[in-house]
């Protein structure tokens, strides 16, 4: 068995180094202070400043079932919203952590567009809380996949960060490889829902090797923001038609008026 130099190190010199990195870490909080994760300002430890915790919207009960969208009364246990009745999703339930508005949109947009991938723990954190049930039935967790050009380009999938983050808190693992984004599709934003739908129509499949991943299982997708719901529909449609089992939703923020996708 290998071992590393920290189990090689006499007693005396390792709690050297632990004074040490201690006081390291109390240098560097002095010269650079926590900032609020939404708007920057510092604060104590991580995470929000107290104004923007009191504005961040957590979405609970009562709300639809099968979407996820909440209610403003609540109508009785299982009652689905106009929106599910209408036109039901391919995939079984979507959660959300929050209501997608100005303090989780600067989350969200910190994580994806500004490098700010110490969010994603936090943010992983809040999702699991939300997903809670649907974890206790998974047997994986699938990111929602960036076409190839776009990873290069941004250097990373922010849904795969998340999904990462929550594997970490549910102890559910992550089927990476299971679903491919095989088209490169024109940005969301500022698309209606109908086009947001054709937008995506084709662009994800499950690849040959990543149907073993996928046969007979209960699998949660996990991406950062739930808008008209196209691209997760999609998702799910390329792992129900390779063999999945069942397919839920899981996000960080989620519109909570699917008509209005204005991000």
């Amino acid at each position: 068995m290998l071992e590393t130099a920290s189990t090689t190190l006499p007693a005396h010199l390792k709690r050297a180094a632990g004074v040490a990195l201690g006081a390291f870490r109390a240098t560097l909080d002095l010269a650079l202070p926590q900032l609020c994760a939404a708007c920057r300002e510092p604060v104590e430890g991580k995470g929000l400043c107290p104004a923007c915790w009191s504005k961040l919207a957590f979405i609970t009960r009562p709300y639809c079932e099968r979407l996820g969208i909440p209610f403003v009364y609540d109508p009785g246990p299982g009652i689905l919203s106009m929106e599910a009745i209408a036109d039901p999703p391919a995939y079984n339930r979507a959660r959300a952590a929050v209501r997608f508005d100005e303090i989780s949109r600067g989350l969200v947009h910190a994580l994806k567009y500004g490098d700010r991938l110490d969010l994603a723990p936090m943010m992983g954190r809040w999702i699991s809380n939300a997903g809670r049930e649907l974890l206790a039935e998974a047997d994986a967790l699938v990111p929602v996949p960036l076409h190839w050009r776009r990873q290069w380009a941004r250097r990373f999938n922010q849904s795969a960060m998340l999904a990462s983050a929550v594997a970490k808190e549910s102890g559910v693992p992550i089927a990476f490889g299971a679903l491919k984004r095989v088209k490169a599709t024109a940005q969301q934003v500022g698309l209606s829902q109908k086009e947001r739908a054709a937008n995506i129509q084709g662009a994800f499949k499950v690849p040959q090797d990543g149907k073993a991943a996928v046969a007979g299982r209960r699998l949660v997708l996990v991406d950062d923001v739930l808008t008209s719901g196209a691209t997760v529909e999609g998702c799910a449609r390329a792992l129900l038609r390779g063999g999945a089992a069942n397919v839920d939703v899981l996000v960080f923020a989620r519109v909570a008026e699917p008509g209005k996708t204005s991000i």
